[in-house]
């Protein structure tokens, strides 16, 4: 962790030796009473910790925020749903390179099931936000939402533009660097989009681009877009 996060309720209160938070200062970063610690309030100010006091179960600390958090960021990403292993690098490399927000739908190619998968339902895919922010020594996580379809996903994004659908299969041109300000950027599943879903997507003012003739995971497929839409930001 480059980067203790709390969530806003917790600061003024007690932080338990079993939470990992805890576990990296003592055991990791070897901080002792009175010492000082890199901190931030989730979507909030960044600043220093101060260890108060460690007993058996318990840490006290104090927080002082002394940046502001930094500028919303601007970039959507529409994602089709993935294998949760997958999604779980989506959701931390996402938020350390910084988007807006991630907004997952069910794709036709994709398998159902995933939207149950206890990383959604337990709420673990909030940790992975956090660890992704913390990664990149920032407070900023993006939103997170879940549509029902494709056709509810891109009707969020509505007055956004411009707006490209990642595909390696239709795409006429290479994402590049005409493509810095895309303000949505859309990845199908694993199998790719299927011929429905790329008319709604033409329909929906998506314009089609891909990432080079090699085929890649999503999760790589996303790292190397954002990066690219980014870079001039």
């Amino acid at each position: 962790m480059n980067l203790i996060l709390f969530e806003p309720a917790e600061i003024g209160h007690s932080l338990a030796r079993s939470d990992p938070r805890a576990e990296h200062l003592l055991k990791v970063l070897s901080r002792k009473e009175g010492d000082l610690f890199d901190a931030g309030v989730v979507n909030g100010k960044r600043g220093k910790g101060t260890i108060r006091s460690i007993g058996p179960a318990f840490i006290t600390f104090d927080f002082e925020g002394t940046a502001d958090p930094s500028p919303e960021e601007s970039l959507h990403l529409l994602l089709a749903l993935a294998r949760p292993q997958t999604a779980r690098k989506i959701l931390g490399a996402a938020t350390s390179l910084g988007v807006a927000s991630l907004r997952f739908f069910p794709s036709e190619k994709g398998e159902p099931g995933y939207a149950t998968s206890t990383l959604w339902t337990g709420g673990e895919w909030r940790r992975h936000l956090l660890e992704g922010a913390a990664q990149a020594f920032d407070t900023r996580i993006p939103d997170v939402l879940h549509f029902g379809s494709l056709a509810e996903a891109a009707d969020s994004t509505c007055g956004l533009a411009p707006r490209i659908a990642l595909d390696n299969y239709e795409a006429a041109r290479r994402f590049g660097d005409g493509d810095r300000s895309a303000a949505v950027l859309a990845f199908g599943p694993e199998r790719g989009w299927s011929a429905q879903e790329r008319t709604l997507l033409r329909s929906r003012g998506f314009e089609l681009a891909h990432l080079g003739s090699r085929v890649l995971r999503t999760e790589t497929a996303v790292v190397a877009a954002v990066a690219i839409a980014k870079v001039a930001g």
